[in-house]
């Protein structure tokens, strides 16, 4: 049958069949990549349909203004983290491509003909999961293959009676590794013994795989292949081409550098490197592992750092040897040229790729620091030891005669070394900014207030203060930095507040994932800032070392280092991506849990081959999930069914007779997507699912509550009641006579109170629930969902004897959407009451099937705070001294926020964590604390806060990427 021709929709073009258009249609250099974007853009502008659908849950702001509106399931435009500040034009985004792009080739080998080249692709022909009987035997041999157990206690399994009646093809553990080590394999493992000059207490064994293999594993692999960016690329914020936008490492200058050095249709892959020792024994014992890890830059960072993608493989053990020498220094010296050597020797086929190049197939000059070496070596023989050491010190340099990058092309130390912000960013928090306030504030007085601010759900409460935590974690660090500055506030001396924020400030800006040249102004503004005020650290006495001496100077590496940041963002675009949170993760599933397998006797070949029958058995799981057309896989082929409904389900979430996804093995974990749920639930016809709907989407916010609610039917005189609200029967009047005379519109907070206190009610009970679910997506990118936040209004209760109550933004003007606008428009409210009216028999009113809610109003001040920057916040109240609350809909919930009291120079110590929010007079609007880059006020000057921020490492631990020429597919390394 022939084919029928086809037509682009852009420029009119014929084309033998869809795919062919297809693929015209997605080059950069066509021209007709923006066609899709640009016609949702026009339909956008075009008047809406005057036929109203029922089933989609309409934005609560005026009709007439539709820019207030973002519709998730569309290419909405990108609102801007200046809160409506920025003009019209930086929300039109301009790209410069590199004018020649890289070329691909057809009949490449894809990860599905790689499993069916294996030797025994013969037997699967006629059993997909030889050289097992079948799934479920397979299922079986892959839980126990997985599990962690002993051979000894797979045995024992395997001996039980109900096992033995089974007839499985393997009896023993033997005989099921064996199993496990025919199937198709990665990358292999070899070892090596490395001869050194100096003695040594055991030999130094090196085990490793070929990174290029490796390479070539994550780059074929089908889970990410819709996750690769392969073109080199300059993108702005304006048409003018004013401001650049630095995201991912393709749109930083270095990559565009490469490129142009690289032959002509050659694709560029940046190779990222994680090294870092890590302990393998628990408690006792000094065993300690090497790993080097590898991955590709070219990943999206969205995908790539989620440690359930994958996206890291082990690709060494370095060896780990004590060398004999008297002098301590010299030993280290000793084990960094051992380390040089063996990177030398792993990462040699990556240096041959980069002078002959490589193919591979997807998913479908000198130095300064090598010229100072050759004075070095000019001074010094290398074999002389302290010698050589000596004047390599005058360079700063650490005594290695030959880093394994001397012979690596375009290999720049300035340019490898990238800033990585676990230890270079958090971690520097932690060694000094932290300690300076606690200093500043006094240990006791810190304790107290940290134990005393409210806990919210999903983040760490110290109840015991932070001055005495040993082993801080990562994400200890963010916690802490949600709060210190305003938990410290009027307590220690404001020109160590101002400088202690202003490094705060720059902390939660780098970590941005999308920044232009405008946000590089202010990230330089911050850090100036702090220089400006630092003296007021040190004339408080605040920077002291061991022993509580106190240090004059500045000699802080990590502090200096921060210098570097902007140029980096500049170069390999912004350092979200080069978080090691991932390789830190990977360091347990790649070493950690493998030597736990283990005998605890020689552990490096034992985790070698934990990891050979590991990745065998996913590759297997992966392939035959693939193939197996009898699984609902959502695959055809080679070639995966996108989704619209891949949802993660639970049973209070949505009725069990919705379909649930399918989990492929190794597939990331979806979060629980209440803006997918609600699209379905509306989609369903009407008495199939129960009313009125527990999940609902408003504008860019998911809402949902469970499907039971928490006090199933009581009366609106036992609620007030319980959660302390006498005036709530008149609140309620007042919003119904609000609907009735003005219609469905938004509710402001406020006014006087016109109903009686025993004011009529259409109806006579009520639901209760005491906890909401709150959804955004992320405020750079709205088609990424952020994990749900939960927000409490509990009556009171044992030891929450008040009543817990989080707070919200809310709408409040018809006139501004959220997030673009910021403040405006919006109110802070404590919610108090989450309530669901159910009408009088045989009486139907609008509010019958909808969610109400009572919320209290804060002020806020117009002006920040000069010391903090931070806004201060009253609660709202009548003329009578009462506080001002009012129902208004659950649907006009926006974000979570955070509020801290205000504690003064000293904290009062009636207070506790179950009553700070409640007795304090005043707060502090805590814009540190919160998930999205929102809470400020036109005027603000600061206006990216990123809470998702990650760690940094030592020097010789960072980030580096090189340039690998690889004939078709270029790789630049990059180093953690």
């Amino acid at each position: 049958m022939a084919l029928v021709p086809s037509h682009c929709p852009s420029c009119g073009k014929q084309f033998k069949d869809h795919t062919s258009v297809a693929r015209h249609m997605s080059q950069p250099r066509s021209g007709c990549n923006s066609w899709l974007d640009d016609l949702i853009q026009l339909n956008s502008i075009l008047p809406p349909s005057t036929e109203h659908d029922p089933m989609v849950v309409d934005d609560i702001n005026d009709p007439q203004v539709d820019a207030s509106s973002y519709d998730f399931w569309s290419q909405g435009e990108d609102l801007d983290s200046e809160g409506g500040t920025r003009d019209e034009d930086s929300e039109v985004k301009a790209t410069d491509y590199f004018p020649e792009p890289p070329l691909a080739f057809e009949e490449g080998y894809t990860f599905l003909s790689l499993f069916d080249a294996d030797e025994n692709s013969i037997y699967r022909k006629t059993n997909l999961y030889y050289p097992f009987s079948g799934r479920r035997e397979w299922r079986l041999a892959a839980w126990l293959l997985r599990s962690g157990l002993s051979m000894e206690k797979i045995n024992s399994f395997l001996a039980l009676e109900m096992i033995d009646d089974l007839p499985l093809s393997f009896h023993s553990a033997k005989e099921l590794r064996g199993r496990a080590e025919s199937l198709p394999s990665g990358p292999r493992w070899k070892s090596q013994v490395i001869q050194t000059l100096h003695p040594t207490k055991s030999p130094a064994v090196l085990y490793w795989r070929d990174p290029l293999e490796c390479i070539a594993t994550i780059f074929n692999h089908p889970l990410f292949r819709n996750c690769l960016d392969y073109t080199s690329r300059k993108e702005y914020s304006t048409t003018q081409r004013h401001s650049r936008i630095y995201t991912e490492w393709m749109t930083g200058d270095h990559a565009w550098e490469m490129q142009s050095a690289l032959p002509r249709g050659a694709t560029l892959l940046g190779t990222i490197l994680s090294s870092d020792k890590t302990c393998i024994t628990a408690l006792s014992g000094d065993r300690v592992a090497h790993p080097l890890l590898i991955s590709l830059a070219n990943i999206y960072m969205t995908t790539r750092l989620k440690s359930s993608s994958n996206a890291f493989l082990l690709t060494a053990l370095l060896p780990v040897t004590k060398f004999v020498h008297k002098n301590k220094r010299m030993r280290g010296v000793l084990q960094d040229r051992l380390v040089h050597n063996c990177l030398n020797i792993v990462l040699e086929p990556l240096k041959l790729a980069a002078r002959n190049g490589v193919m591979m197939s997807d998913p479908m000059g000198r130095t300064k620091t090598l010229e100072q070496l050759k004075i070095v070596r000019s001074r010094a023989c290398p074999d002389d030891l302290e010698a050589f050491f000596r004047e390599a010190q005058k360079f700063r340099l650490n005594g290695v005669d030959e880093p394994f990058w001397w012979d690596w092309l375009l290999a720049e130390p300035s340019r490898f070394f990238t800033p990585e912000s676990l230890h270079h960013i958090h971690k520097e928090f932690w060694d000094h900014d932290a300690q300076w306030i606690i200093l500043a504030v006094g240990k006791s007085e810190i304790d107290f207030r940290f134990s005393i601010i409210q806990p919210t759900t999903g983040y760490r409460h110290f109840h015991t203060g932070i001055s005495k935590l040993k082993q801080v974690t990562g994400r200890c660090h963010r916690d802490v930095q949600r709060s210190i500055i305003a938990v410290s506030a009027d307590a220690a001396p404001p020109g160590v507040v101002v400088a202690v924020r202003a490094l705060m400030h720059f902390r939660y800006l780098v970590q941005s994932p999308s920044i232009d040249d405008r946000d590089l102004t202010r990230i330089t503004a911050t850090l100036d800032e702090f220089h400006a005020n630092k003296h007021a650290i040190i004339a408080a006495g605040v920077r002291q070392g061991k022993g509580g001496k106190v240090i004059d100077n500045w000699h802080i590496p990590k502090l200096e280092l921060m210098q570097s940041i902007v140029p980096s963002i500049r170069n390999s675009g912004v350092i979200a991506q080069w978080s090691a949170d991932v390789t830190e993760h990977a360091h347990i599933t790649e070493v950690k849990d493998p030597a736990r397998s283990s005998n605890n006797n020689n552990y490096d070949p034992q985790i070698c081959r934990y990891l050979d029958r590991a990745d065998k058995c996913n590759r297997f799981d992966l392939a035959t999930s693939l193939l197996d057309h009898s699984e609902d896989t959502g695959v055809v082929g080679e070639e995966f069914v996108e989704e619209d409904d891949e949802i993660d389900y639970y049973t209070d979430v949505i009725p069990t007779e919705l379909p649930s996804p399918t989990r492929r093995p190794g597939q990331p974990r979806p979060i629980t997507d209440y803006f997918s749920i609600a699209k379905i639930l509306q989609q369903k016809e009407v008495g199939s699912v129960p009313v009125p709907l527990r999940s609902f989407v408003v504008g860019r916010t998911a809402l949902h509550l469970a499907y039971d609610p928490s006090i199933k039917n009581t009366t609106v005189d036992e609620v007030a009641i319980m959660f302390g609200l006498p005036d709530l029967r008149p609140a309620i009047a007042d919003f119904l006579y609000r609907e009735a005379t003005y219609g469905s519109h938004i509710h402001s907070i406020g006014g006087p109170r016109r109903a009686a206190h025993d004011a009529e009610l259409p109806f006579d009970k009520v639901q209760v629930w005491f906890k909401v679910r709150l959804q955004e997506t992320e405020f750079h990118d709205p088609h990424i969902i952020r994990p749900a936040q939960t927000l409490n209004c509990a009556p009171p209760s044992d030891p929450w004897t008040l009543g817990r109550y989080d707070t919200v933004i809310i709408q409040t003007s018809s006139g501004h959407s959220w997030p673009a606008s910021g403040l405006s428009g919006h109110s802070i409210a404590q919610i108090r009451l989450v309530i669901r009216p159910v009408g009088k028999s045989k009486t139907r009113w609008a509010w019958d099937d909808q969610y109400l809610t009572y919320v209290q109003r804060f002020d806020i001040s117009s002006e920040r705070n000069p010391t903090t920057q931070l806004h201060t916040v009253k609660r709202a109240k009548r003329s009578n001294g009462t506080r001002m609350g009012d129902i208004i809909p659950v649907s006009q919930f926006k974000a979570p926020v955070h509020l801290i009291p205000r504690f003064g120079t000293t904290a009062d110590t009636r207070l506790t964590a179950y009553n700070s929010m409640e007795h304090a007079t005043e707060f502090w609007l805590n814009y540190f604390g919160t998930n999205i880059p929102f809470l400020h006020y036109p005027s603000s000057t600061c206006t990216k806060s990123i809470l998702d921020m990650h760690h940094f490492r030592r020097l010789k631990d960072t980030l580096m990427y090189f340039s690998i020429p690889l004939l078709n597919v270029i790789v630049a390394l990059t180093w953690h």
